[in-house]
Formats: C-alpha cells, structure tokens, sequence
C-alpha cells in the first residue's frame, strides 16, 4: 500500500474489441503504455507512478519502465468493467491524498500538459478535475443552441466555447471518492468538479488502427 500525496494511475487492461492489446501496441516503436510511463516520469510531479492492470504481460512493461504495478481483479479487467469500479478498487488498495488518472489511449497528451494539470489541481480546492478541449464553434444539443443564439449571427470568436471532456487526464481526492462511493453516490464527479483544456492533439484517443496510424501521422510530423 502507497502512502503518498498525488499518485499517477494509468489504467491498461490486456483485451479490447476492436484493437487486439492495445495498450502493447507499438507507437514509433513504443508500446502505447510505455508512452504513458515516460510522460509521468519527464512530468516529474508524482509521488509514485503505477499500472493498473490484470496482465503479467504489461506488467513486465512497467518494471522495465520503472513503474509500479497494481494487479486489479479480473473481474475489472473485461468490457463490462468501468472506471467508477476500478478506480475505487485502486483508492481502497492505496493510501494517498490524490490519484491522476492518465490514459495510455491518449498518447499525444505531453509531459507538460500532464505537469499543468497537475499544478493546477494541487493550487485549487477540486475534488474532481477533467480535462476538456475547448470548442469555440457552434454547438447545438437536440436541435437547440447551446452557446449561440437563432436571433443573431456572431462571429465564432467570440462564442463562449464548449468544453469537451476528454479523458486523457483526470484527477480525483480520494478521501471525496471514497465517501461517495461508500454513500452510493457516482464518485466520478463528486465533489467541486473543476475543467482543464489540452490541446485537440492530446485529446486523440485510440480505439482503432485508424486511430494508431493518425497518431503515427501527428508523432512524426510533431516529433523533434
């Protein structure tokens, strides 16, 4: 059990349907969950950075990537599972003030925006902070505006914009998780919710092959 302030947890189970274990999948000759590891390692903001998966196979990926590992039951580990489950069943198992969910699925998500986020959540008071891309376009929700007005045609500029959660990084207190959990309540966003925006790179989450191949695309044209 960790006793620690903020914690990095990068969620990797084995299977997926539509990417045959993408989390090992190479990405400029990177497995995707190694991506994760090395950005929170260059972030230099976490107490302790852990894996948390059901699979020997990426758990080998993280000791060799200087990584904790958390083995979650198999029964969090299918297609049913959900955060809320896993994210509880880490919380009950270690000791810390606040973890930082960050996705291996969102590979482009830099170093410096995880170092940001990171920041931002220690020098507030939130329970809960999502990361979010902000969309300054017009937006309709079942046929309706949501940040414009039928009355009047402004320029996109100046709209309030959207924001999109994208779940690439999240944060959550634990000791607020935990009661909302043990009260019944969603522990996802219990609490003083707060919102970070990355960049629409960093919110590129792979499902897909297409998915990987444009993010092959973006490393190479971003690469140094």
């Amino acid at each position: 059990m960790s006793n620690s302030g903020i914690v990095a947890m990068i969620p990797a189970r084995l299977g997926s349907q539509r990417l045959p274990k993408k989390n090992l999948c190479p990405l400029g000759g990177v497995p995707l969950i190694a991506h994760a590891i090395r950005k929170c390692h260059e972030a230099a903001c976490f107490d302790e950075i852990w894996v948390n998966s059901e699979s020997l196979e990426i758990a080998a990926v993280a000791d060799a990537e200087g990584a904790l590992f958390h083995e979650r039951p198999e029964t969090l580990a299918d297609n049913v599972a959900t955060s809320e489950q896993f994210v509880l069943e880490f919380l009950e198992a270690h000791d810390c003030e606040a973890v930082v969910q960050v996705h291996s699925i969102a590979p482009l998500l830099s170093a410096m925006e995880v170092r940001g986020f990171v920041d931002h959540f220690g020098q507030n008071d939130f329970d809960v902070l999502l990361s979010c891309i902000e969309d300054q376009i017009e937006v309709a929700y079942r046929n309706q505006p949501v940040n414009f007005t039928f009355a009047e045609k402004t320029n996109s500029q100046d709209l309030d914009p959207v924001q999109r959660i994208t779940w690439s990084i999240t944060a959550w207190r634990r000791a607020t998780y935990l009661e909302a959990a043990k009260a019944g309540d969603t522990a996802t966003y219990s609490g003083k919710v707060g919102f970070y925006p990355v960049s629409s790179f960093s919110g590129h989450v792979i499902k897909t092959q297409a998915d990987l191949d444009m993010a092959e695309a973006l490393l190479k044209q971003f690469a140094p």
